[in-house]
C-alpha cells in the first residue's frame, strides 16, 4: 500500500511555478505572484484551444437525414459508417444559377448543408455560390461562427469588411482574385457593373456559420426593437423608423 501526502494549496502553487520558471521569486511575494501566473497559465492554454468547430473524432460522420429528429445535438447524428457511399461526399447544388430576382437588392445564395451534402457533417466548413445581379448587393451582414474567404469567378465586385475600430477595408476584385473576411465581422460583396452578373465561390470554416444582415437584425426583429431605441441609435424619427421597417419588410 502506498503512504498518502497532502500538500497545501499554496505549497501546489509553489512548486507548479517553479515548474515553469527557471529562476526563484521572493517567497514573501510568492502566493500572490504564482496565483495569477496560475490563471494567466490556464487561460493561455484554454484560448489556444477554442475552434469554430469541434474536431471530429473518426475519420467521417455522414448526417442522418432521414426520419424527424428527436433529439438535438451540437451537428447531426451519424449513419453507421459502412452504409457511407461517395454519392455522401458530392453534391451539385452549387452548379446552377440562384434566382437574383428573389429579393430587392438582387443577389443569391446556395449553400452546401447536410442535406445536399451530408458528408460534411462534423468537418467543419461550408462552401456557398454567391449570384449577384448587375448593381446588385449582398448587403452588410456578419457570421457569427465563422470567417470567409471568397473568389471572385465572373464578373467585377467591390468587396469589403470593417473591423471593431470601424476601420474599413475595401478591394474591387477582377476575376479569379480573392478576399478573406474575418471571423464575426459586418462585410458585404457589392456588384460594380451595372447590366453583367457576378459570381463568386466562398468557403466558411463552419458547417453552421449563421449569418445575420445588419438591417434586418436592426429593423426587422419579433417584437420590435422599441422605437426610442432605434431613434436615439441612428438619430432619426419616428417616421424614419417606420419607413425603414416598412422598406425592409418588417
Amino acid at each position: 500500500m502506498l503512504p498518502s501526502y497532502s500538500i497545501s494549496t499554496s505549497r501546489f502553487r509553489y512548486i507548479l511555478l517553479n515548474s515553469l520558471l527557471p529562476c526563484s521569486i521572493d517567497s514573501t511575494i510568492m502566493p500572490t505572484y504564482s496565483f495569477f501566473f496560475f490563471i494567466f497559465y490556464f487561460l493561455l492554454i484554454f484560448i489556444g484551444t477554442v475552434k469554430s468547430d469541434p474536431d471530429p473524432l473518426q475519420d467521417y460522420c455522414v448526417a442522418q437525414t432521414q426520419g424527424s429528429q428527436t433529439f438535438f445535438v451540437n451537428g447531426s447524428p451519424c449513419i453507421n459508417p459502412a452504409d457511407a457511399s461517395p454519392s455522401h461526399f458530392t453534391t451539385s447544388a452549387l452548379s446552377k444559377p440562384g434566382n437574383t430576382a428573389s429579393n430587392p437588392l438582387g443577389f443569391n445564395v446556395t449553400l452546401t448543408n447536410i442535406r445536399n451534402l451530408p458528408g460534411m457533417n462534423t468537418l467543419g466548413l461550408t462552401t456557398a455560390r454567391v449570384d449577384i445581379a448587375g448593381n446588385g448587393l449582398v448587403p452588410p451582414h456578419t457570421h457569427p461562427r465563422a470567417s470567409e474567404v471568397t473568389i471572385l469567378v465572373k464578373g467585377s465586385l467591390l468587396v469589403g469588411f470593417v473591423d471593431t475600430s470601424n476601420r474599413l477595408f475595401t478591394q474591387q476584385l477582377r476575376e479569379g482574385e480573392s478576399f478573406v473576411f474575418p471571423k464575426g465581422l459586418i462585410h458585404f460583396l457589392y456588384n460594380l457593373d451595372s447590366k453583367a452578373s457576378a459570381l463568386a465561390i466562398s468557403g466558411l470554416t463552419s458547417q453552421n456559420p449563421g449569418a445575420q444582415l445588419a438591417s434586418a437584425a436592426t429593423f426587422t426583429t419579433k417584437p420590435s426593437i422599441p422605437d426610442d431605441i432605434l431613434k436615439k441609435a441612428f438619430q432619426i424619427n419616428g417616421q424614419d423608423v417606420s419607413r425603414i421597417r416598412k422598406n425592409l419588410g418588417g
